[in-house]
């Protein structure tokens, strides 16, 4: 053989390659090392490099992907790459082909299989991946009737075979809206695949229901990866098919790409059912997201792997309704653009094709990869400790668990519309998407759904505005404006599929008539209450604060570990998860944040299916203190609009927060009347305003050709619309219309002038809306805003908090009813990390304990280091195996919380505390639960069973909190819990809490220079609620707040959690076999 660094066959021009090059500069020195080690290996003979052959067509040999993983395959000093070439692989007798102890060999266009299968009996190598089971992968049917051999899921389908195009099959049918083959029925939608493999125009069906019509998917060309064809229903018969269960997946699509059983890394891209339209990068690269793979799907990946002899394979996940589903298996699949799987993936190769040739090598491995990582050294890494907390915590404590509760971003105001409707029209459309039920109530939310009611909408709209002079007129008038306003919201580029706009018909009145048909009576609805909800959309700049703040929060939160959380994360010692409400801005703000937290690029929704998981029950809804509530709003009336006009005075100077009432202004009532003047005048500037775009609309003609629903349009947009500022026009989507419609109706509805009546409940409104327009529409110049922002925040800032109870105790009860599964969730996660940490530190002294006793051995006898040396291999394998055993007992339960015993090697990851693992748990939910979290903590130590206790909390912190008032945007509060190493573990100072407080957003958008250019609005970052060097332990967190909490006996079982793609440890993982490489873990007596 020849040098260390050539390659036969065609793979000169390799050897000439920039890459190798530099590969070669880097390890020159560390391959010097290797051989010499290598020397004295076996009794000092010369080594012979393992062959590995690489006959794969040239296209393959020579693409990115795999050049980097052999770069760094020859980079070990180890192995002599052999490529084959086309020339040797198609025109040469299998007899004259290199000769290689290693084969890599996979099927692509042009490939002969057979011809490669031959070689491989004759020479006998180490196949990467078997060569006969890849006849499997061009035929469909083979795939999944292995795949079920297997047990793995597919989604339900069903086989036509054919043996001739169109062949009548007795066991068909085609209808309307489904298939049926023999006796199963495939509704639409389903899928169609070709059952060859090679065959990648696949079909997808649409029913009747939703507008009928099929979209082609293809391999992309251009920027195109599908087409809608609506006028094609019926399926194809020219061959044989594959027909599935169409799988909604939430617009992604995952790739799972494995390296042996025990590795599997996945990404997302934008699935091409959406729009067909291919998301590039900036290098015309297809956009694809690094995504997590739950352990069940680790397992379908290894076996996956298994089933079909491939280590390196591809195969395709669907997601759908908490399952995951294999739907095609591609063989051979390299991932492109990651230098981290390329070093990983010649990690796992190297140690298959050492365990396969040269198994007694293992122990002479290097301790360190010979390639530059671009990494800082260990001397760069300091420990873990408090960044907040100085003194004697800090110098022995490592942080185990960070829990945030965070409000939402920046979004618009809330909206809705009431209106009675009578036309036949939106009646018919009501029976048809209720199911012709004529008391039943339809909901209106998919795109389809509202293109029809705005067509009905149009059809119904008067075009020109006639006076009021009558009562009958002026209802006649009001019912005109309020279809007008539904209108221009269904027109307007909001966000569309019911996350940002929905519609509700109720049936209010009926009549019973005569059918035609059978003139038998029926009842039909006469009357039907319209309920429009819309807006609270994230804006731009909500996603903007978000996303900052994810960023500053890694940075902040998890201090001194090289580059903090990502360092943590990338090395798989993260165990994170993120849980949001059913609000759509909620959910965008916790993908946003996710983006900035790991660093993450591309569009937010990909990151919102792969990471964020919803939890309603938890963190949506105030039905459990709905009266509590009632009746603190009352009370709130009283004191606002007593004779006396003015609320009780503090009693206690020292503790405001304790005083009924508190923060209501002295003149609350004069500020209401002010209030309603400044709201008028805004309204009528927004009506002069709005004047000339309702001169456009009354000019258009009735045949004019008005733009349709525009859906790509409606799917928002995340930066600040300049040329709609400097045109003058309001900020985002929203028109002059809406916008005088959403102040006509906070007009409306603050005063009643018949009754002479306020309603406070709509103050919150009045603030939303100013401040809204403050930060958002300031080039508007609305005289009087910036004067009704700050009467409508002193007003508010009142309101508000007292909404949540009006004195402590009452603070107290509506916010343990509304946050109890919260708090009962905060505290399983804490039990968790704690039982963890425990579980850890006491199998790290077992191991430190048997290392010791070897060592005190080692020392009776030196003589025993050499005699000892071909007992290590064997040591290793019974390490490996009470290892595996081991694992299989902390991992024996799938659930929520349990987590590997392994790390990785410090020489390897260049990772200080391999040992060390954080759980973080982000929590997503509206401003109700965030005043209810609070208000627990501020006021739990009020509760009978804990008299006498101090409270969680500081007077200072108590005091901060108070002159807070709004619990503004991104308002969060973060608990983390740091465990002392130093005591034992039973010892209660063992686990310490630090609770952390910000007020998010909370600046006046009067103030907000210069940030206001852009209408974001920066976010503190949060400051402690403890006294300096004051001790909180777990035990009394527990016992404070376990009265408020929902116990851990009435959650439900806890749903498979998500664990980052990559290395993964179900039965003997990599990361312990690459560690059993390593010398230190050959030596138990060595110290590391």
């Amino acid at each position: 053989m020849g040098g260390g660094w050539e390659m036969g066959g065609g793979g000169k021009d390799m050897e000439e390659h920039e890459d190798v090059k530099m590969a070669e500069a880097n390890v020159g020195r560390k391959v010097e090392e290797v051989e010499a080690m290598e020397e004295d290996d076996g009794g000092g003979g010369t080594f012979s490099k393992i062959t590995v052959g690489v006959c794969v067509m040239e296209k393959k040999a020579l693409s990115a992907p795999m050049t980097e993983i052999l770069n760094r395959l020859r980079a070990f000093g180890e192995f002599e790459i052999s490529i084959f070439g086309d020339n040797v692989i198609l025109q040469d007798p299998v007899e004259r082909w290199p000769i290689c102890d290693c084969l890599i060999g996979f099927y692509s266009s042009g490939y002969p299989l057979e011809k490669v299968e031959a070689y491989a009996s004759l020479r006998k190598p180490f196949l990467v991946n078997e060569l006969e089971s890849q006849h499997l992968l061009h035929d469909r049917r083979k795939v999944y009737a292995r795949l079920e051999e297997y047990g793995i899921p597919v989604p339900n389908y069903a086989l036509v075979n054919r043996e001739y195009p169109y062949q009548e099959l007795d066991y068909f049918v085609e209808e309307e809206d489904y298939i049926q083959v023999n006796d199963q029925q495939l509704f639409k939608p389903f899928v169609e695949k070709p059952v060859d493999g090679d065959n990648h125009s696949v079909m997808i069906y649409y029913p009747s229901s939703a507008g009928g019509g099929m979209k082609e998917l293809f391999r992309k060309i251009g920027n195109r990866s599908s087409e809608f064809h609506p006028e094609v229903r019926r399926i194809r018969r020219e061959g044989s098919y594959l027909y599935e269960e169409f799988m909604p997946t939430g617009g992604t699509d995952v790739k799972v790409y494995t390296i042996g059983p025990e590795y599997a890394h996945a990404e997302a891209r934008k699935s091409p059912v959406v729009d067909g339209v291919v998301l590039r990068s900036a290098d015309g690269k297809e956009v694809r997201y690094p995504v997590l793979l739950t352990p069940a799907e680790k397992q379908i990946a290894r076996e996956v792997c298994m089933a079909f002899g491939q280590s390196v394979c591809g195969f395709d996940l669907l997601r759908s309704q908490g399952r995951s589903y294999v739907c095609d298996v591609n063989g051979w699949s390299f991932v492109k653009n990651s230098y981290k799987y390329y070093d990983d993936a010649a990690c796992v190769l190297r140690t298959m094709f050492l365990e396969a040739k040269a198994p007694h090598l293992s122990s002479t491995i290097p301790p360190c990869l010979p390639w530059n990582r671009n990494e800082p050294s260990p001397r760069e890494m300091t420990r873990q400790g408090s960044s907040v907390m100085t003194g004697t915590f800090g110098q022995s404590e490592e942080l185990r668990c960070v829990i945030a509760i965070l409000r939402h971003g920046d979004r618009t105001p809330k909206q809705k519309v009431k209106m009675k409707v009578t036309q036949d029209r939106l009646l018919n459309l009501m029976m048809k998407y209720n199911g012709g039920r004529p008391h039943a109530e339809a909901k209106l939310k998919s795109a389809v759904q509202l293109q029809d009611l705005l067509d009905a909408t149009r059809m119904l709209v008067p075009r020109a505005r006639s006076g009021r002079e009558s009562d009958s007129e002026t209802e006649d008038f009001d019912h005109a404006e309020n279809l007008r306003h539904v209108k221009a919201v269904l027109e307007e580029g909001g966000h569309f599929s019911g996350i940002y706009r929905k519609v509700q018909l109720k049936p209010q009145k009926w009549e019973r008539v005569l059918r035609e048909d059978d003139e038998v009576e029926e009842e039909r609805p006469i009357e039907a209450l319209m309920v429009l909800k819309y807006g609270g959309v994230l804006t731009h700049a909500g996603r903007k604060q978000a996303e900052e703040l994810g960023r500053s929060f890694r940075n902040f939160m998890y201090p001194g570990e090289g580059t903090g959380l990502l360092r943590l994360h990338s090395t798989y010692r993260h165990d994170l998860k993120i849980y949001s409400s059913d609000e759509g801005r909620v959910q965008m703000s916790a993908a946003a944040f996710a983006k900035g937290l790991l660093d993450l690029e591309g569009q937010l929704t990909p990151i919102l299916v792969s990471l964020v998981s919803k939890d309603s029950p938890m963190l949506d809804g105030l039905d459990t203190a709905s009266i509590e509530m009632e009746a603190a709003k009352a009370k709130l009336y009283e004191i606002i609009t007593s004779d006396k006009q003015t609320p009780p005075m503090p009693q206690k100077d020292d503790a405001p927060w304790m005083v009924d009432g508190s923060g209501l202004p002295p003149n609350a009532f004069e500020l209401m009347r002010k209030l309603v003047v400044l709201t008028k005048s805004i309204t009528a500037q927004v009506k002069a305003l709005c004047k000339a775009e309702e001169e456009k609309l009354s000019d258009l003609a009735l045949d004019e050709n008005i733009p349709p629903y525009d859906q790509a349009r409606a799917l928002g947009k995340t930066n600040m619309d300049v040329d709609r500022i400097a045109a003058g026009l309001p900020c985002g989507s929203e028109g002059f219309l809406l916008m005088f419609a959403r102040w006509k109706k906070l007009e409306r509805d603050i005063y009643n002038e018949r009754k002479d009546r306020f309603d406070i409940s709509k103050v919150p409104d009045v603030y939303d809306s100013s401040k809204y327009d403050l930060l958002h529409n300031a080039h508007l110049k609305l005289e009087g805003l910036e004067e009704l922002y700050t009467v409508a925040k002193a007003l508010a800032d009142g309101v508000i908090p007292n909404e949540y109870g009006i004195n402590p105790k009452h603070k107290l009860k509506i916010g343990s009813k509304i946050a109890r599964r919260l708090w009962g969730k905060i505290l399983i996660d804490l039990r968790n990390t704690r039982e963890e940490a425990i579980s850890i530190s006491e199998l790290k002294n077992a191991q430190e304990n048997v290392r010791a006793c070897s060592k005190v051995r080692a020392s009776k006898c030196a003589d025993d280091e050499v005699k000892a040396g071909p007992k290590v291999h064997s040591r290793s394998s019974s390490s490996r195996r009470s290892s595996s055993n081991s694992e299989k007992s902390l991992e024996a339960d799938d659930g929520d919380d349990k987590e590997t015993q392994y790390r990785l090697d410090p020489k390897y990851a260049n990772v200080r505390t391999p040992e060390r693992h954080v759980r973080t748990r982000l929590y997503f939910t509206s401003e109700s639960h965030i005043h209810s979290l609070i208000n627990v903590l501020r006021y739990c130590h009020l509760d009978e069973s804990l008299q006498g206790e101090p409270g969680l909390v500081t007077n200072a912190a108590l005091l901060r909190i108070h002159e807070t008032k709004e619990l503004d945007y991104l308002t969060h509060v973060v608990l983390r819990m740091y465990e002392n190493t130093a005591v034992t573990l039973d010892d209660p100072r063992r686990f310490r809490i630090e609770l952390m407080f910000s007020s998010g957003a909370a600046v006046s958008p009067i103030e907000a220079s210069p940030r206001y250019r852009d209408h974001t609005l920066p976010v503190f970052l949060p400051e402690t609620l403890q006294e300096e060097g004051a001790f909180l332990s777990l035990d009394r967190l527990e016992k404070m707040l376990q009265a408020f909490a929902m116990p851990a006996e009435d959650f439900p079982p806890a749903s498979i959690p998500q664990g980052f793609s990559g290395l993964f440890l179900k039965g003997g993982g990599v990361l312990e076999r690459l560690a059993n490489l390593w010398p230190f873990n050959k030596h138990p007596h060595v110290k590391v």
